[in-house]
């Protein structure tokens, strides 16, 4: 089991940035893949970001593509989320998510991942 902590969640303008953190521990970082889920109100969990552990290789939906870009640092055991101009949006709950390395990466199913923290909430304003 992996322990998930995020930070770095808040208030946004449409067109700003903000950077979201998630710190991990409980398994070697480096064997995880990790992701981030979006719960939005009045709709279903998506996974809209994906990385491979080593960092290689990153999925995005197609709804956060250029918007939203996915990092690590395995060093740290962190994993980051980077909004660059955000569309106004209300309050999103953003999770970070980890599983054991699989032979590929996706974000067609938020519950390809074992573990997700309680996240953080990012309200992008206009």
């Amino acid at each position: 089991q992996v322990q998930l902590v995020e930070s770095g969640g808040g208030l946004v303008q449409a067109g700003g940035t903000l950077r979201l953190s998630c710190a991990a521990s409980g398994r070697t970082f480096s064997s995880t893949d990790m992701g981030w889920l979006r719960q939005r109100t009045g709709k279903e969990r998506e996974c809209v970001v994906g990385i491979k552990w080593s960092g290689s290789h990153k999925v995005y939906a197609d709804s956060v593509k250029g918007r939203l870009t996915i990092y690590r640092d395995n060093a740290k055991n962190t994993v980051y989320l980077q909004m660059n101009s955000p569309t106004p949006e209300g309050p999103a709950v953003y999770c970070c998510a980890a599983r054991r390395v699989k032979s590929y990466i996706t974000t067609q199913n938020w519950d390809e991942y074992d573990d997700w923290g309680q996240g953080t909430q990012v309200t992008v304003s206009s």
